[in-house]
């Protein structure tokens, strides 16, 4: 019953800057690790950046001093604002979390996938 959903994804002129938000919502008892994926025609899925329950930051070199990423555990919601964009950032980003939730007796951690957002660089 947990859904991710992300938006935020548009069509930016290189150099400029963009953030996108992902919000959890469902049964959910709490949240660990958030994390942004991009995948661009062709290559294969990679993360771009990840954050712990607790606010440890990791991110790709490529992506570093540029992105930032952040949560909103109230909120359940996590942040990835891009700035500098380049026209290599253009990616369907996707929102991945590990989440526990409420089953019908007890609960369980699950991994979810949001279904993507389009962010586009033109040059």
């Amino acid at each position: 019953q947990v859904q991710l959903v992300e938006s935020g994804g548009k069509l930016v002129q290189a150099g400029g800057s963009l953030r996108l938000s992902c919000t959890a919502s469902g049964s959910i008892v709490d949240i660990g690790a958030m994390a942004w994926f991009r995948q661009a025609p062709g290559n294969e899925r990679e993360l771009v950046a990840s954050i712990t329950s607790l606010g440890t930051t990791n991110y790709v070199d490529s992506v570093k001093g540029r992105f930032i990423i952040s949560r909103d555990n109230a909120k359940n919601t996590v942040y990835l604002q891009m700035n500098s964009l380049k026209p290599e950032d253009t990616a369907v980003y996707y929102c991945n979390a590990d989440i526990r939730v409420r089953l019908g007796v007890g609960m369980g951690t699950y991994n979810y996938w949001g279904q993507g957002t389009q962010v586009t660089v033109s040059s």
